[in-house]
């Protein structure tokens, strides 16, 4: 595996790049258009199932079909990588709505009570108040979509997107008659590393912005 890697470096650590990046950008992109979704699921009751039930299709679509049909649907080439970037989007979402809107029902009514006595208006409860001691909740929905996108990342090397994935397809390949596992081997530890790196970032951003988790826990 060490000597593959070196006798590779630059090109790994190119597909390495590649994999950062298409692992947690869709997450952003993702949390971003979940929370107001989310919100309208929490806010609009009415709205939860058909919601809900919609991002939970979504998540069902095979990931090597989606990414097939991305290029028709949003007019890009097959092996152009925003159609994998676009399509883990799509399952972030499908992720995260629910638990935003789980997360926003989980702050008790009293202290949501208590914003509005205090001359809250209900856009500075949410940002300031709901969203906030939601965050846990939600951080913990992210870490998993985090995780799930270094795997479903890989899946879309097996079509030639340029990623870690295409360590396991180079030893596929390399395996005619023998076993040849070095690249496998690698492409395995790398990913695993990878998502354990990009799953302490959640953590730390989580504990950055909820200072008051660890006042409490310290005290």
């Amino acid at each position: 595996m060490f000597s593959y890697f070196s006798d590779h470096r630059d090109e790994v650590l190119n597909w390495l790049g590649y994999h950062a990046w298409l692992s947690a950008v869709p997450v952003l992109a993702g949390l971003l258009i979940a929370l107001p979704l989310g919100w309208l699921a929490r806010r609009y009751r009415w709205t939860y199932p058909p919601l809900v039930t919609a991002a939970g299709v979504l998540y069902t679509i095979p990931s090597i079909a989606l990414f097939v049909a991305m290029p028709e649907l949003i007019g890009t080439q097959i092996l152009d990588p925003i159609n994998v970037a676009v399509a883990l989007t799509v399952y972030t979402v499908a992720l995260l709505v629910r638990v935003v809107a789980d997360g926003l029902a989980a702050v008790p009514e009293d202290v949501a009570q208590a914003a509005t006595a205090m001359g809250l208006t209900r856009r500075q409860r949410l940002l300031k108040v709901e969203l906030p001691l939601a965050v846990p909740v939600i951080a913990a929905g992210v870490r998993v979509a985090v995780v799930a996108n270094v795997s479903l990342v890989a899946v879309a090397g097996t079509i030639g997107v340029p990623n870690l994935g295409q360590l396991f397809t180079t030893g596929f390949q390399l395996s005619v008659g023998n076993p040849y596992y070095p690249p496998i081997t690698l492409g395995i530890v790398l990913c695993v590393l990878l998502a354990l790196v990009l799953d302490l970032l959640v953590v730390g951003a989580t504990r950055l912005v909820t200072p008051w988790r660890r006042a409490v826990g310290g005290s």
